[in-house]
């Protein structure tokens, strides 16, 4: 798949528009064994936090926090669809919904690693 720098995401009723600089290409790809995210189904790729930017929308995004409270996930609240989140194992990264991703078929992007969310080290207490 050729990918250019910048990408447009859209929740499903296309109130909530992201704009995504993409220098690499779709980074860490996976999807997580937590609660949250094996109900969801997400292929999440990374993002730094200075490469995604709310071109439209913003007040119809929703924040969902649990467990620890670290990660932000946000939600179109018109149609539910998740967008992205503010990663708790590294809150200098977003996690992208790669299905809201204009042009990109998650269903054509093979094999994806899950990561272990169940057992997150930020959970452990030393």
């Amino acid at each position: 798949m050729e990918f250019k720098h910048t990408h447009t995401a859209l929740c499903h009723c296309g109130e909530v528009k992201l704009s995504l600089y993409l220098p690499n290409g779709l980074e860490e790809l996976r999807r997580c064994n937590c609660s949250m995210c094996s109900r969801r189904g997400a292929i999440v790729a990374s993002v730094p936090l200075a490469n995604l930017k709310i071109t439209a929308g913003d007040e119809y995004l929703t924040l969902y926090h649990f467990n620890t409270h670290t990660a932000q996930h946000f939600f179109c609240s018109k149609c539910g669809i998740y967008t992205h989140h503010q990663r708790r194992s590294n809150p200098h990264l977003f996690g992208v919904n790669v299905a809201c991703i204009k042009g990109v078929n998650p269903y054509e992007l093979g094999e994806i690693p899950i990561v272990d969310g169940i057992n997150h080290p930020r959970d452990t207490t030393s």
